[in-house]
């Protein structure tokens, strides 16, 4: 009988990937020949200064933007050559944690999270999942205030509420402690870790927050486009 492998299976797997901007003379690289495997269940911190593609590179592994050069394989399905429809059926497995809040203004911070809910129908359950997320994150006092009634922190915590409140497989955050005090900041690492440890969720952070580094099981440096440094 053939042993069975001990390889972790990869959450994202990027083999030559090349990324432009614009076209004839105007085109832009934006990233060069990125090689990167990052197995399922990883948090990984992409770090470089500004320009350097990081935002790039995480919104081409979220099928925000469409794979031109390159292989880029995400939760086993390859993204290069994906048409529209099928690049929506790849975003709804992940979860997705912007700068931006992006809250509905007329909704009340449960409401928004239960926006997100996909696995049950009736509005109790909803409702149950989507407070028991925002209490995991210190908002149990706020589930029923609009956006206009939450401070900048707070609101960036109802989005990051309504990014991980179905469990998601694949985890894409762009600066989601930027906006929070050091607690709350906490709290939110102390999640993500639990989701990659008991969900095997991976996790692929942009951040210029130094108090979270320790969260990473790897960091990666990135300068004008190019992979530079690997830190474990």
């Amino acid at each position: 009988m053939q042993a069975r492998s001990n390889r972790p299976t990869l959450a994202v797997h990027i083999r030559h990937l090349n990324y432009y901007f614009g076209q004839g003379e105007l085109r832009k690289q934006a990233l060069f020949d990125i090689n990167l495997s990052i197995p399922r269940g990883q948090i990984v911190i992409l770090t470089g200064p500004s320009g350097s593609g990081k935002t790039t590179l995480v919104s081409l592994i979220g099928a925000l933007r469409s794979v031109r050069q390159g292989s880029l394989q995400v939760m086993g399905r390859e993204l290069c050559g994906m048409n529209d429809a099928q690049m929506v059926d790849v975003r709804r497995r992940m979860g997705f944690i912007f700068q931006a809040h992006n809250l509905f203004e007329s909704l009340t911070a449960t409401q928004n999270v239960e926006m997100a809910v996909q696995l049950h129908r009736n509005t109790s359950a909803k409702r149950a999942r989507a407070v028991a997320m925002l209490q995991q994150l210190g908002l149990g006092h706020r589930v029923d205030y609009k956006p206009d009634s939450l401070s900048g922190g707070q609101k960036q915590r109802v989005a990051i509420a309504r990014a991980l409140v179905n469990r998601p497989q694949l985890i894409l955050a762009d600066e989601p402690t930027a906006a929070l005090d050091q607690q709350s900041g906490r709290n939110v690492v102390n999640l993500f870790r639990k989701l990659a440890s008991e969900q095997q969720s991976t996790i692929v952070m942009v951040t210029h927050d130094n108090r979270i580094l320790d969260i990473a099981d790897r960091i990666i440096h990135l300068v004008d486009g190019r992979l530079e440094s690997e830190r474990q």
